[in-house]
């Protein structure tokens, strides 16, 4: 039973929810500035502004522990790496000046140079505290826009035809179904046929995931032996009139594990964009 309700959920999307409130609160999604848009790809080359990000949070983790150990040479050595970065922030996001605590950033420099671990205390919570307002108000958005891949401009090749990758996602998925719906009903022809659908369809799958994937891990982790196995496993279940644990001990492999890792900021990046 546990399986059909997975399945029902996955295919159909259907959302349980206990004691929902009589009003719904809206939430609002800011876009991230234009500006961002060049330090990613494919507009630049690399993704500059990730790497930036990077950059500050090893800085601070480095003054963090050095500043504890009162080691003055390498808290001074870190911190002017923090505060190049920091700045750093207004030459890539001119927008985003107004967020960040320059001020205190000069007082960490001074700080760290003098040995004054009191003010560099201060101010390493000053700039942590900037850091974390904009990524509580911008960073679940950018990497939804930048880092999550775009499906729509991925087209596969089924029977010969052209299909948007998102419409191939609909035909797989109804194939799938109809495993279900024809072995509950005894149908062990169409059964059959719908499986032999879906074994092209996740062949196919495989040969879509070169989009962004250039090594084989991803497609043999989701898509390799253990899929190839619960199909054949599958063919056996349904030969017995039954499918519901094989298809979805499946379902779990080859869809939800992928859809835990890309649907959802995708589907989250379609809204935001």
């Amino acid at each position: 039973m546990r399986f059909l309700l997975l399945l029902t959920f996955l295919f159909f999307n259907v959302a349980l929810i206990a004691d929902e409130p009589s009003e719904k609160q809206a939430v609002s999604l800011e876009r991230p500035p234009e500006s961002l848009k060049q330090w990613y790809k494919p507009t630049n080359k690399r993704n500059v502004w990730h790497h930036n990000m990077f950059k500050l949070r090893r800085e601070m983790q480095a003054v963090n522990e050095y500043m504890h150990e009162k080691d003055q040479p390498h808290t001074e050595k870190w911190a002017a790496e923090l505060v190049t970065h920091y700045k750093k922030i207004i030459d890539m996001v001119p927008e985003w000046q107004d967020e960040l605590e320059l001020e205190w950033a000069d007082k960490l420099q001074t700080a760290a140079s003098k040995g004054d671990f009191k003010t560099l205390k201060k101010a390493m919570k000053k700039l942590k505290s900037s850091c974390k307002g904009c990524h509580s108000d911008y960073r679940s958005q950018v990497a939804a826009i930048y880092r999550a891949p775009d499906f729509s401009k991925i087209h596969v090749t089924l029977n010969k035809e052209k299909t948007t990758y998102l419409d191939f996602m609909k035909i797989l998925m109804r194939d799938i179904n109809r495993i279900k719906i024809a072995t509950a009903d005894n149908n062990l022809a169409k059964a059959k046929t719908s499986l032999k659908a879906v074994r092209a369809g996740i062949n196919t799958l495989r040969s879509s995931c070169d989009n962004c994937h250039k090594t084989n891990d991803a497609k043999n982790y989701y898509l390799g032996d253990k899929t190839s196995k619960l199909l054949n496993k599958l063919e056996i279940a349904i030969e017995k009139g039954k499918s519901g644990r094989i298809l979805g001990e499946f379902a779990v492999q080859a869809c939800a594990h992928c859809h835990g890792s890309h649907r959802i900021v995708y589907d989250l990046k379609r809204e935001i964009e």
